[in-house]
């Protein structure tokens, strides 16, 4: 006959553990959101943003510090992944997000954008992933999207490359990618 008392000891010590481990994961996510408090509020579409020039539905893969694929922002929800739809208009790029916070990157703070293949926590093929550099406050960030039809990423870069008045980055990412190679 098998001991009870002890299995169930075991069982329950387990899952203190395991609760244990998610909790302190949450409370990293909120001293994360606390270190990037002095980030500003998120700018949120105008009223009129004029006509759309592209639209893309697809998923937020997240925010990171320009540069850097793997120091994710989380500060005004910009870590939560979600379903997104993309508009792109002359006044910039309307970021709408189902279940999480919209926000708007109006085109003077466009810095570029490239095909990439990952994003803190999330990496596709090499250019399955639109990064979208920009300003905020006194932050340069990279936010990451994926189309639902990854054909449309080259379009993308190419229309907010227009847009920011860069260089293309299509070809060549910014950083480094340290062993993820």
């Amino acid at each position: 006959m098998t001991d009870w008392a002890a299995r169930v000891g075991w069982v329950v010590g387990l899952l203190l553990v395991i609760a244990l481990v998610y909790w302190l994961m949450r409370e990293g996510w909120k001293w994360r959101a606390t270190l990037q408090g002095d980030l500003p509020e998120l700018p949120q579409a105008p009223a009129e943003p004029g006509e759309p020039t592209r639209t893309m539905n697809g998923r937020y893969h997240g925010s990171t510090t320009a540069g850097q694929w793997l120091d994710r922002i989380v500060a005004h929800g910009l870590g939560t992944r979600s379903r997104v739809e993309l508009t792109l208009t002359d006044q910039g790029v309307s970021v709408v997000r189902p279940g999480a916070r919209d926000f708007f990157i109006p085109a003077a703070e466009l810095r570029g954008a490239r095909l990439d293949k990952g994003i803190a926590g999330k990496v596709l093929a090499e250019g399955g992933l639109l990064v979208i550099t920009w300003s905020h406050g006194d932050r340069l960030i990279d936010s990451g999207f994926r189309s639902d039809h990854a054909a449309e990423h080259t379009a993308w870069v190419d229309a907010l490359t227009e847009l920011s008045g860069g260089p293309s980055e299509a070809a060549a990412p910014s950083h480094d990618r340290e062993g993820a190679r």
